[in-house]
């Protein structure tokens, strides 16, 4: 049976959103203050003719950090990143995807098979007219594989007739989940792009993956070029990318992609020129000195 933990977490966010927002000494047991102050900035590099070849083994002096425009230096960095990762599989469970359902539990398997290393975790959440933790954080592939298992298509509930809470699973699994968690992170999210009765708006579950310092990636199931859009708009701000398909071949080609740009993922570290903690929004730029396309997030939230 499901467990329907993220709904009364979700209302209990709410509920405390004007706490939260108001200005209070940090935890010291926060993970985010008891790291040190560096920046700390997890991209891959593609070749600049062919956005689809991965670029490893560059060196430091290869990249440029700014921060709002301004210059940073680099103190920290490493090729490939060898931080820890925790990801998140979110499933759209709804009748849009009644068809495509088994196709993604499948290919989700494998993917986390492939991908994960004894350091790393997952968890996977199923949204359609509820948002469902599957299976909690585990490194244990036999939980993972019969977690996605328990995903079912949902069509049909009262009140809840028809909605397709995508926003609300993006926002929960960022802010409920992979926000104390450290190192890296990065959600993969199976949509139509359809999302409808979600308490949260789009840009409200992008913001909280990026506070949560959360790489997104959308596999999108859909012919609707603005749903597709849409669903991008996610990937695009957090660092990571959409894919089409329609088929189960292109579905496998996507998820072995995502699986080769995390493992290749590079990791800068720097001290802002900014100071404050003021929990503002820092945009960042970081650019290849030989021309290379740099995917990463469009900015970060400061502590």
């Amino acid at each position: 049976m499901k467990r329907r933990v993220f709904i009364v977490l979700f209302l209990l966010s709410f509920s405390l959103a004007t706490l939260a927002q108001s200005p209070q000494a940090a935890k010291p047991d926060d993970p985010a203050v008891a790291s040190n102050d560096l920046t700390k900035v997890f991209f891959t590099v593609k070749d600049k003719d062919n956005h689809n070849i991965l670029v490893p083994d560059l060196a430091r002096f290869s990249f440029q950090v700014s921060e709002d425009g301004r210059p940073q230096t680099i103190k920290e960095f490493s090729s490939p990143a060898t931080q820890p990762l925790t990801v998140g599989v979110l499933i759209d469970s709804s009748g849009a995807m009644q068809g495509g359902l088994p196709m993604e539990k499948a290919a989700a398997t494998e993917f986390l098979r492939q991908l994960l290393g004894k350091p790393d975790l997952a968890f996977v959440i199923s949204f359609d007219l509820t948002v469902d933790l599957l299976q909690d954080l585990t490194s244990d592939l036999h939980l993972l594989r019969v977690g996605l298992d328990l995903a079912h298509t949902n069509t049909r509930g009262g009140s809840g007739r028809g909605r397709i809470l995508m926003h609300d699973a993006i926002y929960l699994a960022a802010d409920e989940v992979l926000r104390t968690q450290v190192g890296r992170k990065a959600l993969v999210i199976f949509t139509t792009g359809i999302d409808y009765g979600s308490k949260v708006k789009l840009a409200e579950a992008i913001e909280a993956a990026q506070k949560a310092d959360t790489t997104c990636y959308v596999i999108f199931f859909g012919r609707a070029p603005m749903l597709g859009a849409r669903a991008d708009e996610v990937s695009e701000a957090t660092g990571g990318r959409m894919f089409a398909v329609n088929n189960y071949d292109k579905l496998t080609e996507a998820l072995a992609q995502i699986t080769r740009e995390l493992r290749n993922q590079y990791y800068i570290g720097y001290p802002s020129d900014n100071n404050a903690h003021d929990r503002t929004f820092r945009k960042l730029e970081i650019t290849s000195k030989e021309g290379h396309k740099v995917q990463v997030r469009k900015g970060y939230y400061a502590r």
